[in-house]
């Protein structure tokens, strides 16, 4: 008798438990100032900022996982053994946001930082195209599929260019990974075309 694999629901399921958990740990390192007023806040503000960073990275990875994941009917065993992949480097995050912010936003900590980020970017890479494989045997891949692949590699180039450039400049490394989080939010042009019609769904990419 063959072996059952999880369910799309069962999957996204148990993918949400994973991603709430990792949004949590990331709060917990939150701390109150020991300073009162504008002056405690300002120290505290990157910490909030790059919580905010990799908060923001997060929940974009939810949203899009969200999206893959529904618009299939069955797990096979290449998008069970990503999607475990994914989980594991995205659950990595808060230990290296944690890292980046113990160190003050040094050079090493950034450049471990942007590493994190490649490892992610790179597994969820991998459980893009299983879906996609799958919806290209169906005949249901779309435009936007293949628009939101382009985008997914550019952001891992840039995400791989930030490790040079966080040796001489850290913060600018960080500011290059916030400029990608920014682009992923933004819809692109595929998916404002395809919100005109009511038979595609639209997605966060």
């Amino acid at each position: 008798m063959p072996r059952r694999l999880p369910t799309p629901a069962r999957l996204e399921a148990f993918s949400d438990g994973v991603i709430a958990v990792i949004i949590t740990i990331m709060v917990l390192e939150l701390k109150v100032p020991h300073q009162d007023g504008l002056a405690g806040l300002y120290a505290v503000l990157p910490t909030l900022l790059v919580y905010a960073l990799s908060f923001t990275l997060t929940g974009i990875y939810w949203i899009n996982h969200r999206y893959l994941i529904d618009r299939i009917e069955r797990i096979d065993n290449a998008m069970l053994y990503a999607n475990l992949a994914f989980l594991f480097s995205l659950s990595l995050l808060p230990f290296f946001t944690s890292y980046v912010l113990e160190k003050q936003i040094n050079t090493f900590s950034v450049v471990l930082y942007g590493v994190s980020n490649i490892v992610s970017g790179f597994s969820f890479m991998l459980l893009r195209l299983a879906v996609m494989r799958h919806l290209r045997h169906h005949a249901e891949l779309a435009h936007e599929d293949t628009a939101a692949r382009t985008k997914h590699w550019l952001s891992l180039f840039v995400y791989a260019c930030t490790i040079p450039l966080a040796f001489p400049y850290p913060r600018a490394a960080l500011a290059a990974i916030t400029v990608v989080t920014l682009i992923w939010i933004l819809p692109n042009l595929s998916v404002e075309h395809t919100h005109e019609d009511p038979s595609h769904p639209i997605h966060p990419s």
